[in-house]
């Protein structure tokens, strides 16, 4: 799913028998995990765990989280976000945070409608997540 994910987005995305590796690499850590929905799976998230001096918990980045195009606007997305929301207080993380396209409206939407916020409170800043690729 996350090559179709990649696909529909454009992205390219590294061949299966690298994702698989990687993924069986990272599922065997304690600092990464996946949500999947359905039987066969229709949906998935994934979290990256860090340390964070800020935090009594880790920090988790909300790496990927899709829903297959057709089956999307019945609730699975939802489900999927509350099962790791549960998933992340289970483990105690301290805090969860996902990067999102500015374009990519909906998502935002989506994610604020489960409590994640891109505007500081108190001060009303807005949340940058920038990167810098080094491969």
């Amino acid at each position: 799913m996350l090559i179709d994910f990649n696909s529909e987005y454009n992205e390219e995305s590294p061949a299966p028998d690298v994702l698989e590796s990687r993924f069986s690499s990272l599922l065997a850590s304690d600092r990464f995990w996946a949500i999947l929905a359905g039987d066969p799976a229709v949906a998935f998230a994934t979290v990256a765990e860090r340390d964070s001096p800020l935090y009594d918990g880790r920090v988790g980045y909300l790496e990927d989280l899709y829903v297959r195009p057709k089956l999307r606007g019945h609730g699975i997305g939802g489900g999927v976000m509350r099962m790791l929301l549960d998933e992340a207080h289970r483990r105690g993380l301290g805090l969860v945070e996902i990067g999102v396209d500015e374009p990519d409206v909906d998502a935002m939407r989506f994610y604020e409608s489960h409590g994640f916020v891109h505007r500081d409170p108190d001060t009303g800043d807005r949340a940058f997540h920038i990167y810098q690729e080094l491969a």
